[in-house]
């Protein structure tokens, strides 16, 4: 409607000048100045009324889109109009400058929304661009790094250097755990990075979490299991002596008064015999049950250097391949050729026993045994280690048990062999994951 109006008063008025020219030449050949005159005067207001008419339209959608511009949404145009042009055009850049503020204000308003939320996030939240300032901050991230305003990265660097360094040098990362030390606590951060592209900026997502409540309450949890086991074991060794020890002390004194001497020498040595046999078994249940303990706490750091993986896995193969044999058991191997690990070769392949012992004494009742050694990478850029195996699995109960020290399912074992190899794994800055299914098969796996 605004374009057909515009375009017949647009025709109308080029045509009255068109005409009006016309005229004018027709007088000038007539030499009639004074009709000349009048036309020329016609045609000078004819082409005012034109360019006021351009000028008129310009300006409103000039205005309109500079108050755009601006974010102003009170600018209102006039719809009483005469020309029916201008009386639709007002109308709709009217309604325009609504739907322009409506969409504007739902903007905000979930703007703030989103603000308010990162703001009571317990989560602290920074973003941070390619020239190192901090564009964004919540307060979280603030009472987390003890410092307030967060603008540059540099900052980081007084509150923890390797913070500031791992900021600094790396893009992208999936957690880190870094301990910051101020004059009020130490805290240990959990610390995630994310690269993100915005309206064609670079920008580096970062969230630091307080893990100290998390770790407290593993660590409470932990110790709990701990002791528990340790009592069981303990009193499993301590009852037999304390039960033994009664009964022979019992049997003394029953024959203090008997007058054979020799009948209670014999029978007494006998039974000294047998509970003192039973007493030194438990005693040396005890002492390697210690040393066990010992073992653990006793894991020495790692000596790294470079270990191929189908080199080890050989090695592995070759250790095994006498009970493999034995137990018809189908031991595959998948790994790149060219796939190195950065380990205390030693260390880790004492890990691999346990996970190969451990997969092998799964599959005593399983008819078509079969254990998998698998090395490969990541989508993370992550080097892992599988050890799998379809034998009897693991219930749910053991799964939550299964790396506590000393916890056993099995007659003759110590408890410590998963425990200790989770400790080396933790050494090496990775960690070991196990997933089961009662019958179904268990899965070790080794994350570097």
């Amino acid at each position: 409607m605004i374009s057909k109006n515009f375009y017949y008063i647009l025709i109308v008025r080029v045509s009255l000048i068109c005409i009006c020219a016309l005229a004018m030449g027709y007088y000038f050949n007539e030499k009639n100045y004074f009709v000349l005159i009048l036309i020329g005067i016609f045609i000078v207001i004819q082409a005012s009324l034109l360019i006021r008419f351009f000028n008129t339209t310009n300006l409103k959608i000039a205005y309109f889109f500079k108050a755009l511009l601006n974010e102003d949404f009170t600018l209102s145009f006039s719809e009483n109009q005469s020309l029916t042009s201008l009386k639709e055009l007002n109308i709709n850049l009217n309604k325009l400058n609504n739907k322009f503020q409506s969409t504007h204000l739902h903007n905000q308003t979930q703007e703030r929304y989103y603000q308010e939320l990162i703001k009571q996030a317990e989560i602290g939240v920074l973003t941070i661009n390619t020239k190192g300032h901090i564009l964004f901050a919540n307060p979280r991230a603030e009472k987390l790094l003890n410092h307030s305003p967060l603008t540059h990265v540099k900052q980081l660097n007084k509150i923890s250097a390797d913070l500031y360094e791992l900021l600094l040098n790396t893009l992208n990362f999936n957690r880190k755990l870094i301990q910051i030390n101020n004059e009020r606590e130490s805290i240990q951060l959990a610390i995630k990075a994310t690269t993100i592209q915005l309206n064609g900026n670079q920008l580096k997502l970062i969230t630091l979490q307080d893990i100290n409540s998390e770790l407290d309450t593993k660590e409470t949890d932990s110790w709990i299991k701990l002791i528990r086991v340790l009592t069981h074991e303990m009193m499993n060794s301590i009852a037999p002596i304390t039960s033994i020890s009664e009964s022979l002390l019992k049997h003394h004194q029953n024959n203090k008064n008997t007058t054979d001497v020799t009948i209670i020498d014999t029978e007494t040595t006998d039974i000294m015999d047998k509970g003192l046999q039973i007493i030194k078994s438990q005693g040396d249940d005890l002492i390697r049950f210690v040393q066990s303990y010992r073992s653990f706490l006793n894991v020495p750091k790692p000596e790294k250097k470079l270990v191929n993986t189908t080199t080890l896995f050989e090695k592995l193969e070759l250790l095994f391949e006498k009970q493999l044999i034995h137990k018809n058991i189908n031991f595959k191997i998948s790994t790149p050729p060219n796939l190195d690990l950065y380990v205390d070769e030693q260390q880790f392949t004492q890990v691999l026993i346990n996970l190969v012992k451990n997969a092998i004494q799964s599959l005593n009742e399983i008819t078509d045994p079969k254990i998998e050694l698998i090395a490969k990478v990541t989508e993370d850029s992550q080097k892992m280690i599988v050890v799998k195996d379809n034998g009897i699995g693991i219930t749910s109960e053991e799964m939550e048990r299964i790396f506590i020290p000393f916890y056993t399912t099995k007659t003759n074992g110590t408890g410590v062999g998963l425990s200790i190899s989770k400790q080396i794994i933790q050494l090496h800055g990775g960690n070991l994951k196990v997933q089961s299914t009662k019958a179904m098969g268990t899965v070790f796996s080794i994350i570097l």
